[in-house]
């Protein structure tokens, strides 16, 4: 039986999303393609001779290109079935259903995507559109790992690469060492399927997967993870070992602010191991709207951690999400204060500074009285229940903001320099409100590393109706052609 993996997005790396279920079909016997739709363009006689079709989608904006393809991808062979697995399958499968899409899998989906497949194979009709499926929709069983099989995908050195502060660029490879996560933040799209829960994946299989991307020319590991500290023994065990080996090997992780207070002894083991830098998903500098999102960190615990990192001599990325409906031009000001004042206008990638806080099918969000009344329904082609801040020049402000984020990076401009610019945009749209500090805008930040493709936390994707740069803005483009 011929299976076709397909993968729309999955932060400019080669994707996990695909090799873990390769493995795990190809050790069953089957004939398994792997297309990425980042690097490669839709190969209509793969899509012809498939039995099975699944696609993977681990973000919304995976999500939604993904399933703008499924017409077209039913117009080319309507006699396969159509799987979508990964964490925005779930809370989006009655939309899916309506597309047609036969089964739908979320959580630890390896299992379930051997189960349908045998299935189909001992003759299970088609079934797409059904609501019934034998599989659960939502697994969260804990699976033995397989080693991901990454025969004949690209090779790593297609994908995003790390930049160092000197302009060398290393290549980079990705693996996941847990799933899942601790933590209920109610923005986040993990907790409606994972619920407080999160699985390892066995040590020797991890490396194993970093080994076999070493050989094909890796040089730097980043740990797709959405927290390298819910277990923090397992994942220490991990880097220290892969050190051990591959000493010249560099990696990066994602850790909350709370873990990083909390797990502060094992700070200097990741530093000794090879850690290049730490992203951590800040969101706000306000605790009004920490408290919102119940991210269990402060204004104050973000300091401290920058201050520790500091000391020890380790690099943090901040992500945040700074337009959210309780977003004031004195929220958004003071958040560009404390990046500058604090020598971080390099570690923020700017578009981190225009993200508009999407509100998902699921999210924990719903649960608060204030969201429910200001939401519209939900719209199923965007995936997510609109909102519109009750201040529309703050809604303005987000799409100048997103424009001189995309402008600074056609001209190539530094992200010193196009911080400088978001923070003269944001002065003007306050009233020109003076900046506090020195009030300066020629920020002085030190280069770090960081992936030439910026990061997207997949607890909050960029909104597609202000945001549409980078690399993201070409996957758009790269569907269209299909569709």
């Amino acid at each position: 039986m011929n299976i076709l993996l397909i993968s729309t997005y999955e932060l400019g790396r080669q994707p996990f999303g695909l090799a873990s279920p390769a493995a795990w079909l190809r050790a069953r016997g089957y004939d398994v393609s792997c297309l990425d739709l980042t690097r490669q363009a839709l190969d209509e006689e793969a899509v012809f001779a498939a039995d099975l079709i699944s696609f993977y989608v681990p973000m919304h904006t995976a999500t939604r290109l993904a399933a703008g393809l499924v017409p077209k991808v039913r117009e080319m062979n309507a006699c396969a079935h159509i799987c979508f697995y990964g964490l925005y399958a779930p809370v989006n499968e009655e939309y899916l259903r309506g597309l047609g899409v036969g089964t739908i899998l979320g959580g630890e989906f390896e299992e379930g995507l051997a189960s349908l497949a045998s299935r189909l194979q001992q003759g299970a009709p088609n079934g797409n559109g059904s609501r019934k499926q034998p599989e659960p929709v939502i697994s969260l069983a804990r699976q033995k790992f397989l080693v991901p099989d990454r025969a004949g995908m690209l090779e790593p050195s297609k994908y995003a690469s790390v930049v160092m502060p000197g302009g060398e660029h290393r290549v980079a490879g990705s693996t996941e060492a847990t799933r899942g996560c601790k933590h209920l933040c109610r923005h986040c799209p993990i907790v409606p399927v994972y619920n407080g829960a999160f699985r390892v994946v066995e040590r020797e299989v991890v490396l194993e997967d970093i080994r076999q991307q070493v050989a094909a020319g890796a040089r730097h590991i980043t740990f797709g993870d959405p927290d390298f500290f819910n277990g923090p023994a397992h994942s220490i065990s991990i880097v220290e070992a892969l050190h051990r080996e591959f000493p010249e090997l560099s990696y990066d992780v994602t850790i909350k602010i709370e873990h990083l207070r909390k797990h502060d002894a094992l700070l200097p083991a990741l530093r000794e191991s090879g850690c290049l830098f730490v992203t951590s998903a800040v969101e706000s500098v306000d605790d009004a709207v920490l408290e919102k999102f119940d991210k269990g960190h402060t204004r104050a615990d973000f300091l401290a951690v920058v201050a520790r990192f500091r000391e020890l001599g380790m690099t943090l990325l901040p992500t945040f999400v700074p337009f959210t409906p309780w977003t004031t031009f004195e929220g958004y000001m003071d958040l560009l204060d404390v990046l500058a004042e604090l020598g971080l206008s390099e570690n923020v990638a700017p578009i981190q500074l225009a993200i508009r806080l999407l509100i998902l099918a699921g999210s924990r969000l719903l649960e608060l009285p204030e969201v429910a009344a200001m939401i519209g329904p939900f719209d199923s082609a965007a995936l997510v229940f609109p909102w519109i801040h009750e201040d529309a020049r703050v809604d303005a402000l987000a799409r100048e903001i997103s424009q001189l984020v995309q402008r600074g990076d056609s001209l190539k401009l530094s992200r010193t320099e196009i911080f400088s610019h978001i923070r003269r945009a944001a002065s003007a749209a306050a009233g020109n409100r003076a900046p506090n500090g020195n009030g300066s805008t020629a920020v002085k930040s030190a280069p770090v590393p960081y992936l030439d493709e910026p990061w997207y936390c997949c607890a909050e994707p960029m909104d597609a109706q202000f945001v549409s740069i980078g690399k993201a803005k070409e996957i758009v483009a790269k569907a269209d052609q299909f569709v």
